[in-house]
């Protein structure tokens, strides 16, 4: 069974959450007293919704912290920001990670191309190990068919 994370995303999307959310807790306590113009004033409720934006912020980033790559002998399942994907090694023709692209994808016998966001390349030498492994078992499978 190999599991597959992107790990510089999540280090920057966890930093950025934390920064955002700081930030915004920042601005909120200073949100105090007349508003520029004097036909205002802010209120308790301005306070907290500025945090709540800083929370959907957050958690917006954190989002891309969500791509994963599972693969064991039966097939493969690939969860990227949005949409997940279950697929059998039959589907897959082959695992590629083209010089210059941002991540690794796989090769469907129908001509499709799946991109796996968690093997990125900026990720450098985990992102080329994780496909190495991905060929590995996509080759046993194949010597287990002929």
């Amino acid at each position: 069974m190999i599991r597959l994370r992107p790990r510089r995303i999540r280090l920057v999307c966890w930093t950025s959450a934390a920064v955002l959310l700081v930030v915004f807790s920042l601005v909120a306590t200073s949100l105090t007293g007349p508003t520029g113009d004097g036909y205002g004033t802010f209120q308790r409720g301005d306070q907290i919704a500025m945090i709540g934006l800083g929370v959907f912020g957050a958690l917006g980033f954190l989002l891309f912290t969500r791509p994963r790559v599972e693969a064991d002998a039966r097939g493969v399942r690939v969860r990227n920001v949005v949409g997940s994907y279950e697929l059998p090694w039959e589907v897959v023709r082959g695992v590629r990670f083209d010089r210059g692209a941002p991540w690794a994808s796989l090769e469907l016998h129908d001509d499709d191309l799946l991109p796996m966001v968690a093997l990125q390349a900026a990720d450098k030498e985990l992102a080329v190990e994780g496909v190495r492994a991905l060929r590995r078992l996509h080759r046993a499978h194949q010597a287990l068919l002929a």
